[in-house]
């Protein structure tokens, strides 16, 4: 969507708390009466991890885990304002160097950790959660440590019950670290993606060296601008069209992330997050997944210079780093990059209902084209200038949307888990 004017925003505000009501509502319909109604399901039965166990079953610094390491954190590096002390009074800290560095930590790893805290009261009552390492300025670890960076902890139980310690690393996946580890007989290895990640940001999106084609011509993801025509398919007709990018779910040219780069058999790449959706053939059958589902061998739709589909097999997945993340919303929900068919959407496994949800967008985006059209036609006769007025460069501002924020905020407590990226 645009930059949207101010006179819009309260009217999009309110579309968006309807559409999110209105989604509860269905859910909860979807969810009626039948086999084994009215029953209340029992707990869900927890298995602890055994001795050198980690979840989930990769390396720490892979996408899918904590993500790559981003360099150490010294009290005089400008990254050391991000760590946050964490006072809470559930959580016992062990603090041997006396300077207080193992309450310092991240905001991501300080709410994951005070969830762990309670999840700890509930499960052992009497019994506090310890931390025997938190951010460390001292050089105790390996080079690549995220415990240079305030994105990981070590803890125990305070009864220091060493027959806890499998439900503890159980409990600590649960709370929603983002690797854990069985590590050692005295401790538990708890880890999280950095707060620029795109799970920690909600967002996925594309890298700025993709090109788009425009209405008038090929452009760089990073110089596309709202307002602009960009090649998509119209999934109801399966018909390429020029679609209106109507906002940038997340624009931010400054920010450093992590991507996937895909090189096809035809030469063509595309460079995207693990957590954006990419539309892949099996068998003559289409799906939307997670571009992280992809590997050597899979199948992805691209369209040629006559405007023809063929499938275009994956011949290498490479993990790179980029400044610049820019990832646009059209009005079909869909967008050509580099040649290839992509989703605008990201975080939640499913392109239909993503798109659902933005459906406000596009009304108030229609409304507002539509009373222009009227007062083009209007003021025309008076001001002929006016019907080229929009000719401004039209950036939106840095950061991930307000709309797509909230969005992706209040999926993390009511879509299911199996269909939402954490």
């Amino acid at each position: 969507m645009c930059v949207v004017r101010d006179d819009c925003v309260q009217e999009m505000r309110w579309c968006a708390l309807r559409a999110l009501l209105l989604a509860l509502v269905l859910g909860t319909q979807a969810c009626g009466p039948g086999r084994g109604a009215g029953r209340r399901r029992g707990p869900r039965k927890l298995t602890p991890l055994v001795f050198k166990q980690h979840v989930p079953n990769v390396s720490e610094n892979t996408l899918t885990a904590s993500g790559l390491t981003e360099g150490r954190i010294d009290r005089n590096n400008t990254r050391f304002r991000d760590l946050v002390p964490n006072y809470n009074q559930d959580i016992i800290f062990k603090d041997e160097e006396g300077t207080g560095a193992d309450r310092l930590m991240t905001q991501r790893c300080k709410e994951k950790l005070n969830t762990l805290a309670i999840s700890v009261m509930n499960q052992w009552p009497g019994v506090r959660l310890r931390v025997t390492e938190g951010w460390d300025e001292e050089g105790h670890h390996a080079a690549d440590s995220l415990h240079y960076e305030g994105r990981a902890v070590d803890v125990t139980t305070s009864d220091r019950d060493r027959s806890k310690y499998g439900m503890l690393a159980r409990l600590a996946v649960e709370a929603g670290f983002d690797w854990v580890y069985y590590e050692s007989r005295a401790h538990i290895h708890c880890s999280v993606k950095s707060e620029s990640s795109d799970a920690a940001k909600y967002g996925g999106c594309f890298s700025g060296e993709n090109i788009v084609q425009t209405s008038i011509g090929k452009r760089k993801m990073s110089e596309l601008q709202i307002g602009e025509r960009v090649l998509a398919v119209e999934t109801s007709t399966n018909r390429l069209v020029y679609s209106e990018v109507l906002m940038f779910l997340d624009w931010d040219p400054l920010q450093r992330r992590d991507f996937l780069k895909f090189d096809l058999a035809s030469g063509k790449t595309i460079t995207l997050t693990a957590t954006h959706l990419l539309v892949t053939r099996n068998r003559n059958i289409s799906e939307i997944v997670f571009a992280k589902t992809l590997t050597i061998g899979n199948s992805v739709i691209v369209y040629n210079t006559d405007g023809n589909q063929f499938e275009d097999t994956i011949v290498k997945v490479t993990r790179v780093i980029r400044t610049g993340v820019f990832a646009p919303l059209t009005s079909t929900g869909t967008i050509i990059v580099n040649d290839v068919l992509v989703s605008c959407y990201a975080i939640v496994n499913s392109h239909s209902l993503a798109h659902w949800v933005f459906a406000p967008v596009r009304l108030i985006s229609s409304t507002r084209d539509n009373l222009s059209r009227i007062w083009d036609l209007l003021i025309y006769p008076f001001k002929e200038w006016s019907i080229n007025a929009i000719s401004e460069t039209n950036y939106p501002s840095r950061g991930v949307h307000w709309y797509a924020k909230t969005l992706y905020q209040i999926a993390e407590s009511f879509i299911p888990w199996h269909i939402l990226h954490n």
